[in-house]
């Protein structure tokens, strides 16, 4: 194969981001064809590239970029059917985001620089994914991160942007630390950072701290993953625009933690405790971020709990011991998950507003934008877990390998023995995945019927407000909208474009061994069991929400207390907003955890209690310290020298005089002095 191909993959979109920025603000009728054509050609050229390099083919080519006294640093590409897969994904994915941002962010004069740092955010993915060395995959690594802190601060006005672009910065770059010693560590045991030399020593037993370094890349996938306990950043990073929200937790930032465990898993695999440390880490993010998507009233931040629980199935089966499953699930969701974005997009600039509680107070809110339900209803479904989409079978493959591990006969695939994987680790993915399959189907379920078929204002209760208030507040612009609103044909095509994938990759999983004959061999050996258990517990799911929605929304057609969220309804002229209350089955399905779950189970807030407020006392101690102290001692210094300037210019009086009384009486203090 010709390696121009595969370089020019994440140089495009890089070039683009940088023509963008030059011409962008002084030609702003370039800066959207700047922005787009880079990262479709470059999605072509990676299409191209996966098609010529086949199944069960790799190609390696390397250049030394500088010698370092250890093991070099290369720019070297590694190519096998893993690494083309994403990229195909990433590569559909920024395309269809770029082109839905023309339209989003029609008005934004920001425009120019959001788009290129979206190109060079794909570009760094790119780069990730391609490279075949660990020190440069850190670069795309690290250029992602300061990306997003960018692009998920973009609207900077606002307060919510700047904390949630900070918070996002500070808590990923929390795991990188451990994860660049990972890094040094692991390239110090194997004598060289190309990934391929590192994957040869582990498999032949070289590694001297394979747990250890295990642990200190699993702090780095936990931040980049979010996954327990650094996922608090994810659902804040809503506050960036919509098509942003989509990219990162689709294809690109959130993927390149699960992508690096797989394709270091024969690392993992030498290390029981580090895939038992995955397993609960996994598990608690599951169950924890499926409770919490049960009961948030805003829109994006459903979907982003949603995201945070569906990378923990992608850690579940690495843990599991089957990078198939983990990776099958990844393009799966990375199809259905951008497309729940984009689509929840169009409805929020029809709605103006993220809550799904005052969604359902919009009377036709559905026909008025009919791609968007429709599209929406298909990847909620593949969320689900429901056949025939895409989610059935890769939810299936995760279920399958943990239910394998959990009887000891993990399916490695030849990158470990099985015998690796404890057994306590499968048992403790497939029992929260699971429960997990039950949880999603309640909130996906939830989340259309409140948004979509809520009570349209007539069988709205006013009351007094309730103790836990929409997290968005209610817009006037509601009743204002035109009732024939439609989405723009930019931010419709897409939809579809993505619901493609949703519905027929999954159709692939059919034939269980075309995924194992891309990446590295073997079966998927799905399970009729795990397929029969998480479907009916799906279907469970979906039922206990629909009947809770049922319900509550009777309740409230009969004027009698339900289970409810609020949001505000505009009162008379000089009358103060009244409250109304919404139908929400997510209260009466968690009960007295609605209120933890809603905010996060208090995570974010014993955060601050262990580190933001001890750090903040810290600098305002510094801060005395310097202004009080270090400064007092500063001034002191100066006081004194003007003192002494000040007593030394008294002596100097110009009078011949004075000066010679005053030697004679030095001399005679002397004389005296030496006397005694």
């Amino acid at each position: 194969m010709n390696l121009a191909l595969p370089a020019l993959v994440p140089a495009l979109p890089a070039l683009g981001a940088a023509a963008t920025l030059a011409v962008g603000r002084k030609s702003p009728g370039l800066a959207r064809p700047l922005a787009i054509v880079p990262v479709a050609a470059a999605a072509v050229l990676a299409l191209v590239v996966a098609l010529q390099l086949g199944t069960g083919q790799t190609l390696d080519a390397a250049t030394r970029l500088t010698p370092t006294g250890g093991p070099d640093v290369a720019l070297a590409i590694h190519l096998d059917g893993f690494s083309s897969l994403i990229s195909v994904l990433v590569g559909l994915v920024a395309t269809c985001v770029q082109v839905y941002s023309t339209a989003y962010l029609k008005e934004d004069p920001r425009y120019p620089s959001y788009a290129a740092l979206v190109s060079l955010f794909t570009a760094a993915m790119f780069l990730v994914v391609y490279s075949g060395d660990l020190i440069v995959l850190l670069v795309g690594w690290e250029v992602m991160g300061v990306c997003s802190y960018f692009l998920i601060g973009h609207h900077w006005e606002t307060a919510d942007a700047r904390s949630a672009s900070l918070k996002a910065f500070l808590v990923t770059k929390l795991g990188d630390v451990p994860f660049l010693f990972g890094i040094f560590l692991l390239g110090a045991d194997a004598h060289s950072f190309r990934i391929p030399d590192v994957l040869a020593a582990a498999g032949e037993g070289k590694l001297g701290h394979p747990t250890l370094i295990a642990l200190l890349l699993l702090a780095g996938v936990a931040g980049k993953s979010a996954q327990f306990p650094l996922h608090t950043w994810l659902p804040d990073a809503m506050a960036g625009p919509t098509p942003v929200s989509a990219l990162i937790h689709a294809a690109t930032m959130v993927a390149a933690g699960i992508y690096l465990v797989a394709r270091l898993l024969p690392v993992f695999l030498l290390s029981g405790a580090a895939l038992v440390v995955l397993a609960v880490m996994a598990a608690v993010t599951m169950i924890g971020s499926a409770l919490c998507a049960l009961a948030q009233d805003d829109l994006k931040r459903v979907l982003a709990y949603s995201t945070v629980g569906q990378l923990g199935y992608m850690a579940g089966a690495l843990a599991s011991g089957d990078r198939q499953a983990s990776v099958f699930h990844l393009v799966s969701h990375g199809a259905f998950k951008a497309l729940l974005f984009l689509a929840a997009g169009v409805v929020i600039h029809a709605a103006h507003t993220n809550s799904i509680s005052a969604m359902s107070r919009i009377p036709g809110l559905r026909k008025r934008v009919p791609d968007a339900y429709w599209t929406m209803g298909i990847a909620l479904v593949a969320l689900v877990g429901l056949p025939p989409f895409s989610g059935f079978f890769s939810k299936e493959a995760v279920l399958s390998a943990a239910e394998h591990a959990a009887n000891g006969e993990a399916l490695t695939n030849g990158l470990g023995p099985a015998s690796a994987v404890p057994v306590a680790a499968g048992w403790i993915v497939l029992i929260s995945a699971a429960l997990t399959a039950l949880l999603t189907a309640a909130y996906a379920t939830r989340l259309f019927l409140v948004a979509f078929h809520g009570p349209a204002g007539a069988a709205a209760a006013v009351g007094p407000p309730t103790e836990h208030e929409a997290d968005a507040p209610y817009s006037p612009e509601l009743d204002e909208a035109d009732p024939a609103t439609a989405e723009p044909s930019a931010m419709r095509w897409p939809l579809w474009v993505l619901a493609v994938p949703t519905m027929g990759f999954g159709i692939a999983g059919l034939r269980s061994d075309w995924l194992p004959a891309l990446l590295d061999g073997g079966s998927l050996r799905p399970s009729p069991v795990t397929a029969v258990i998480g479907t009916g517990l799906a279907v469970v799911g979906a039922l206990a929400a629909y009947g809770a929605w049922r319900s509550a929304t009777a309740r409230l057609g009969t004027g009698r207390t339900a289970p409810a969220a609020a949001g505000r309804v505009p009162g008379q002229a000089g009358a103060p907003a009244a409250e109304v209350i919404v139908a929400d089955p997510g209260r009466t399905l968690l009960g007295p955890l609605f209120g933890p779950a809603r905010h996060g189970f208090g995570v974010d807030r014993l955060y601050h209690l262990l580190f933001v407020r001890p750090v903040a006392a810290a600098a305002r101690l510094v801060r005395f310290l310097d202004r009080e102290v270090v400064e007092g001692y500063v001034q002191g210094s100066g006081i004194g020298a003007n003192l002494l300037g000040r007593a030394v210019r008294l002596a100097q009086t110009g009078n011949a005089q004075t000066y010679l009384s005053a030697l004679l009486a030095g001399v005679v203090l002397l004389v005296v002095l030496v006397a005694v």
